[in-house]
C-alpha cells in the first residue's frame, strides 16, 4: 500500500476535578497505534491544542499498564521528539493528511471536546471521504463536531470508555461527565464489549471508534484496513 499521511492530534489538559491526580494522554493509546503506522510505512504528524509536549497521565505509565510499544518507544528519540514537539491545530488542514486519530486519556474530554479547529478538522476530513479513527476518550473529540454538524454521530455505531469502566477506573467523580452519556445524548448508536476492558472497536462508515487502551492497537489496524480499500 502507498504510504499515507496520518495526523494524530493529542490532549493539551492534564487537570481533573474534585482531586489533586491529573491526567492528559494515556501513553499506550498514542504508542500502540504509532508503530502500527509507522510499521505500515505510513507517515504520522503529532498536533495538540497547545502544541509541544503533551501531558501524560501517570497511571498510563506504571508497570502494569506497560505495553511492549511504551518500551519500544522509551528507546526510541525520534519518536520522543515527535512528541515533545507537537504542532499546533493552527492552520492544519485535511488537504495535506489521508485519516486523522485521537488517542485517549482523560484530557480530551476536557479539551477537544470543545476544541473548535478540532471539531472543524473532523468535520473536513469526513467532508473530503478521509476517516477518522478515535480510541477511548479520544471520541470526545466528536463531541465539538456534532455540535457543528449533528448528522456525523446521529444513528452511527461508535464506541468509547464505558461509564462501567469509569467506575471501575475510579475516575467518575473526576470528570465533568461520563463519554458514553454524551455520545448517545447526540444521538450515537452507542456499543460496548461484553465485558469492560477487552479490545473493542466498531468501524461505521469513516468512523472509527475504540472502547478503551487495549482496543488502540486493533483501532489503528481497522483505519489501516479502512485506507487501503480507499
Amino acid at each position: 500500500m502507498a504510504t499515507k499521511k496520518i495526523l494524530m492530534i493529542l490532549t493539551s489538559h492534564k487537570d481533573l476535578i474534585n482531586t489533586d491526580s491529573k491526567t492528559g494522554l494515556w501513553i499506550g493509546e498514542f504508542t500502540d497505534p504509532y508503530y502500527e503506522f509507522i510499521e505500515e510505512g505510513h507517515q504520522v504528524t503529532l498536533a495538540s491544542p497547545k502544541g509541544g509536549k503533551p501531558p501524560i497521565d501517570p497511571m498510563s505509565e506504571l508497570t502494569e499498564n506497560i505495553t511492549g510499544s511504551n518500551r519500544r518507544f522509551n528507546e526510541d528519540t525520534i519518536a520522543q521528539n515527535a512528541l515533545n514537539t507537537t504542532m499546533k491545530l493552527e492552520g492544519l488542514s485535511a488537504s495535506s493528511y489521508d485519516a486523522l486519530f485521537f488517542p485517549g486519556g482523560h484530557g480530551p474530554i476536557f479539551d477537544l471536546a470543545s476544541n473548535e479547529l478540532s471539531g472543524k478538522l473532523i468535520l473536513e476530513f469526513l467532508s473530503h471521504g478521509k476517516p477518522v479513527a478515535s480510541v477511548c476518550h479520544g471520541p470526545a473529540a466528536l463531541i465539538k463536531a456534532a455540535e457543528l454538524d449533528p448528522s456525523i454521530l446521529k444513528g452511527r455505531r461508535v464506541t468509547g470508555f464505558s461509564n462501567t469502566e469509569e467506575k471501575l477506573a475510579l475516575r467518575a467523580n473526576n470528570i465533568p461527565y461520563t463519554l458514553e452519556d454524551k455520545l448517545k445524548e447526540l444521538g450515537a448508536k452507542y456499543k460496548t464489549g461484553l465485558v469492560p476492558f477487552i479490545s473493542h472497536t466498531e468501524v461505521d462508515g469513516l468512523l472509527i471508534t475504540g472502547q478503551n487502551p487495549l482496543s488502540a492497537g486493533p483501532t489503528a489496524k481497522a483505519l489501516i484496513e479502512l485506507l487501503a480499500k480507499n
